[in-house]
Formats: structure tokens, sequence, C-alpha cells
């Protein structure tokens, strides 16, 4: 029967008949397959072949591109010439196999009781990486949450309630530690990249202008409050607001640390490109708003933060100032309970080393 059809596909050229698995078929006709299909084990092997010995060359004509197909004589082999005819698009084999029929697979002949089989082994996959990656993350049950939360109080619990002092300093330390990096973390999200600064001419002030616009800036009862929140898009909007009718206005600064109210005034006058006439002691900065002063249509601007987030950038700052001053405390009873250790322990050797003076065990020997 496979004679017949090799008689047809070698007629018409071999394009029609070889198809899919006619390869494997071609394969069994060589030498000898009587000899392995009647042995008793199981044996996986290619022997190398020719078409020359597949078709009689007395009964049928042998093609002109068959006489080119190279012989095979292991599995590995056949794979490289598999390959090299695809990507080449030349020989007999890249015209009877397409490329949905070849794979990475190694084909052997089996032959398990009497009875010739073919099978399809795939490689192994040596890259460690991907099996790695293939491991399922197993969710854990609210049961086992609870537990393990559980399992960390206690231990917490426990180093709390120890009798050594330096294990609860440690743990008090560490924690505070801990929250000072998320603290600081959490105020980096709040660092807003500042504009290029804009050119303009400044306007220059004489002695008596100064003097006439820092009076007339005392006297006048409207002022811009800062506070807690320190200089947002508010305050300077409330700046351009009073630049409105009159030409000074006061910035109140409260609660204020020492020093801060330069920074203040540094900051307004590139926000609101006011004149800064002068500093009070008491925490208070008059603007002046120029000459040519022309209100901008945004008066609030864009590289501040909100009302809302400044005053949680507040908070985060109150909290890192208290963590580290609280961190630089609990080092100190660190210090301070390792000297006390330490004097304990000498207090100790010198009364057993009096204790041995007087019992006369101990014998210091002149120089």
């Amino acid at each position: 029967m496979f004679s017949a059809a090799l008689a047809r596909g070698v007629r018409h050229g071999f394009y029609c008949t070889f198809n899919r698995d006619s390869l494997f078929w071609l394969c069994c006709l060589v030498e000898g397959v009587p000899t392995i299909a009647s042995s008793p084990t199981a044996t996986s092997y290619f022997r190398s072949f020719t078409p020359q010995k597949c078709i009689r060359p007395a009964t049928y004509g042998i093609p002109r591109h068959l006489s080119r197909v190279p012989s095979v004589s292991s599995p590995s082999d056949f794979l490289l010439m598999q390959r090299s005819n695809i990507i080449g698009n030349h020989g007999i084999l890249g015209i009877w196999l397409p490329a949905r029929y070849i794979s990475n697979a190694l084909v052997e002949l089996k032959t398990d009781n009497d009875v010739v089989r073919f099978t399809l082994d795939k490689l192994d996959d040596t890259n460690p990486t991907k099996n790695s990656q293939k491991k399922k993350v197993v969710k854990k049950s609210r049961k086992a949450k609870l537990n393990e939360l559980r399992f960390y109080r206690l231990k917490a619990k426990k180093k709390m309630n120890s009798p050594n002092p330096e294990v609860r300093i440690r743990y008090k330390l560490e924690k505070a530690k801990r929250k000072e990096t998320w603290l600081i973390e959490k105020l980096r999200k709040f660092n807003v990249p500042k504009l290029p600064p804009e050119t303009f001419d400044p306007e220059i002030l004489t002695e008596e202008e100064r003097h006439y616009l820092k009076r007339t800036g005392e006297k006048k009862k409207h002022y811009v409050p800062v506070g807690r929140r320190g200089v947002f898009g508010g305050v300077v909007l409330n700046m351009h607001l009073h630049w409105k009718n009159h030409e000074t206005v006061k910035v109140i600064c409260k609660p204020c640390k020492p020093g801060q109210v330069h920074e203040y005034a540094e900051e307004l006058a590139r926000l609101s490109k006011g004149i800064v006439i002068d500093i009070k002691p008491n925490n208070t900065i008059i603007f002046y708003r120029g000459k040519n002063y022309v209100q901008p249509k945004v008066m609030s601007p864009p590289d501040t933060l909100s009302k809302a987030k400044a005053l949680e950038k507040y908070r985060y700052e109150q909290s890192l100032e208290h963590t580290s001053q609280f961190i630089e405390k609990l080092e100190k009873e660190l210090e301070e309970y390792h000297q006390h250790v330490a004097k304990f322990k000498q207090g100790k050797e010198d009364t057993s080393t009096t204790k041995d003076v007087r019992a006369g065990t101990l014998y210091v020997i002149p120089n």
C-alpha cells in the first residue's frame, strides 16, 4: 500500500503525497527494520538512511531533488537539518514538512512487545529562572494572617515586658527608627519641583521711599497670616488680593521658629514677585507690590501645595521632629545604661580583689 502511494508521489514530484507523517514512514523503510521489530527489548534510535535505499531504481525513477538529501545519524543531527532547511528554504525536507509540524521535540523509535511506535520527547528546560517564576504564590487564609499578627504582637509584648532594660530600650529604638524612615519617605511626596525663575527688572528704591513704605505698612491694619501650614498657594493669593487696593501688606508668621521668618520672606518674594521692605522682631514681614505692579491672571502659583496638602505635610514634619527627639533620648538612655553596667562590673571586681587581699590569697611580688 505504501509502495503504491510512494509510486504516485514519485510520479507527481512528492508534492501531494508526502505530508504530515510521511517522513516518519520513510524513516521506517531502512535496512534491518524486521530485526529491530523482532528484538525483545525496547530500543530508541535513528538509522542513517538515504532515499536510494527506500526506492528501487529499477522500478521507479529517483527525482532530482531527492539526491541532495543528507544522511541522518542521530536525532540531534535530524533537528539541525530540519531547522537549516526551513530557515534557508532549500532541500526536500523543507518541502515535505510545513513549519507547524516541526518542533524542538526528539523523535524516538520504540519496539515494545514486537510493536513499533514513535514517541516525541520534549527537551528539558535548563533555565532555572523560568521554573522559579512558574511557582504560584499561595494566598494565606484569614486565620493564618490573624495567627501571624498574634505571633508578632506576643513577640513585641515579650520584649516590652523583658526584665533586661537593654532589650526594652533597643526595641523602642528600632521601632522609632523604622517610623523615622517611613516619615521621611512620606515627606518626599510633598517636595514640589520649583519652576525656573522668570526674568524681570528689580525696582530700585531710595532710602526715603523705603522709610515711607515702612511707616505706611506699620500703620495699616490689613495683614496676611502664615500659620502652621507654612507658605502655600493661599498665602500668595491673599497677598495679591490685598495689593489690589493697597501698596503694602503685612505678613504675620505665627507660630514661627527662630530664623524661619527669613526663609518665609525669601519664599514669598520669589512666588509673589514683591519687594521685602522690613522684617520685624515680632515675626512680621512688610511687602511692597512694586511701582509697575500688574495683577497676574493666576494668583496662586502652580508650584505650591494646596491647603489640605500643606496641613498634611505639617503633621508629618511635627511627627518626624518628635520622633527624632525620642531617638536621641533613647540613645542617651542606652549609653547611660552601658556606663552603669561597666561601673557596676568594675566595683564588683574591686570588692573581690579587696576580699582576696584580706584573706591573704593574693600575693604581690615587689619589683
